[in-house]
């Protein structure tokens, strides 16, 4: 069952960004009015019994006061107040009401105010505040004992409270959405900041596919900037193996049709009684010479669809004995060279991989130690470790560079096939291949690192013999 997630990545990134930004503005607008407007309201409500507290402060000290005798002085203070309405309870009964707005005040807030004094009373509390509604009108009240059983009780209605009310939630709000505005204003320009260079990629990739010349340049430093080189320098390789391939299907055509002719030529004209070698056995020769140069060259071809199967094939569990295949190649290529000494220090060690596949990269490696040497060819092989080496030109440095790319061939080589397909033997069996120039010559290292347990916890690399730690 397909989930949000799939679907999700099924948008493109502008859909993708618009809904993250919907989602979080539907989460902030419920956050807002779920928890936000619940404490905007307990702040209003806290503040609204401080003022009241407040301004009831000098009354009650009016009240407490010994020096105060006279009612007159407290009502007209309590008249004074044009913010909430004051009113003294005594004996069960209101005996003063001053403040404002005493005339529009619903006489059902003084029977409620009444019912709580008699409360107190009877519980002994010292003060009492909360909130009435009467009349779709809400008051906030607060009461007081003070001097010789009378209770101070004010209260004022809510128009105070949502005027700040409204002013606070304007102010949070204005505030919020205006950084809101800025934050969603800075992802849009990092999100386009994205979008347009992947775009350009995008367009550089179908162009290419379209066979146009085209440039990509992106001046950036992050990852998509390292995407573009890594594309670029893909293409520009890319257009390198194409071009040497393209010059190894001329070579190969040019290095045909030389010994066909020549074939050709010959066998008509000892089909005409003509020996063009002076003899028909020379002639014979020659055709013969041609014919195995025109098979070496085929065969070569051949190479490399072969690898491919043999690396394509399940050798999961499948090990070879390495000294068997050394033992073998040598055989076979001794006569390569006759004057060449081949030299052997071989152990009997197991190398992961099918046998043919080992043996077809270790001849072609031979093959090229034989093209090159001068003297003498050495073969090693230890635990996860062969190495071949010869007394041939030391190699330049772009051609080290380069050795084991499809299609590139080295001076006196041939199609450029044999060291790929060694690289792609070792890659398809967790082996590492590589040549370097020797104090004397080249050689060839296949290998592989090797995690062993040591009385220590952490793990240590085990060096191969011939490279640089």
């Amino acid at each position: 069952m397909k989930g949000p997630t799939f679907y999700f990545q099924k948008m493109s990134l502008t859909r993708q960004i618009l809904t993250i930004i919907l989602t979080v503005l539907i989460f902030f607008i419920m956050f807002f009015f779920v928890f936000v407007s619940d404490n905007i309201d307990r702040t209003i409500t806290k503040q609204m019994y401080e003022l009241i507290l407040n301004r009831q402060t000098p009354i009650v000290g009016l009240i407490d006061s010994k020096q105060t005798n006279s009612l007159d002085d407290i009502y007209a203070f309590m008249a004074s107040d044009n913010v909430q309405t004051n009113c003294l309870i005594q004996n069960g009964s209101i005996a003063n009401i001053a403040g404002q707005n005493t005339q529009k005040v619903n006489h059902k807030v003084y029977e409620y105010l009444l019912d709580q004094s008699r409360q107190m009373n009877s519980e002994s509390d010292e003060a009492l505040q909360g909130t009435v509604t009467v009349a779709n009108s809400k008051y906030y009240y607060r009461m007081i004992h003070c001097h010789d059983g009378v209770i101070l009780a004010s209260f004022m209605d809510d128009t105070y409270a949502t005027q700040f009310r409204d002013s606070l939630i304007n102010s949070t709000v204005y505030v919020i959405v205006i950084a809101f505005m800025i934050v969603f204003l800075i992802i849009l320009m990092w999100v386009f900041s994205i979008i347009h260079p992947l775009n350009l990629i995008r367009d550089y990739i179908e162009q290419i596919k379209d066979g146009k010349e085209v440039e990509l340049h992106l001046n950036r430093d992050d990852e998509i900037g390292e995407m573009a080189n890594a594309i670029v320098k893909m293409n520009d390789e890319l257009k390198k193996q194409d071009k040497a391939k393209e010059d190894m299907i001329h070579n190969i055509s040019h290095d045909l049709k030389t010994p066909i002719a020549t074939i050709k030529s010959y066998a008509e004209s000892i089909k005409d009684g003509i020996y063009p070698y002076g003899t028909l056995e020379s002639s014979v020769d020659v055709i013969l010479d041609n014919a195995q140069r025109l098979e070496n060259k085929v065969h070569s071809l051949l190479y490399m669809n072969r690898v491919e199967y043999l690396v394509a094939s399940d050798a999961e569990g499948v090990v070879t004995n390495m000294k068997d295949v050394v033992e073998q190649v040598v055989l076979n290529s001794a006569v390569l060279r006759p004057e060449i000494q081949v030299i052997t220090d071989v152990e009997e060690v197991f190398f992961d991989g099918l046998i043919e596949a080992w043996r077809v990269a270790i001849e072609n490696i031979m093959e090229n130690a034989f093209r090159y040497a001068k003297s003498y060819i050495k073969i090693e092989v230890r635990e996860d470790w062969l190495c071949i080496s010869n007394d041939g030109p030391k190699m330049p440095e772009d051609r080290i560079e380069s050795l084991f790319r499809p299609y590139e061939k080295g001076e006196g080589g041939r199609f450029g096939l044999g060291l790929s397909i060694v690289f792609k033997v070792c890659k398809a069996n967790h082996y590492i291949v590589k040549g370097e120039n020797s104090d004397d010559g080249v050689r060839f290292i296949i290998y592989r690192k090797v995690k062993k347990q040591r009385k220590k916890k952490e793990n240590n690399w085990v060096k191969p013999k011939g490279e640089k730690a």
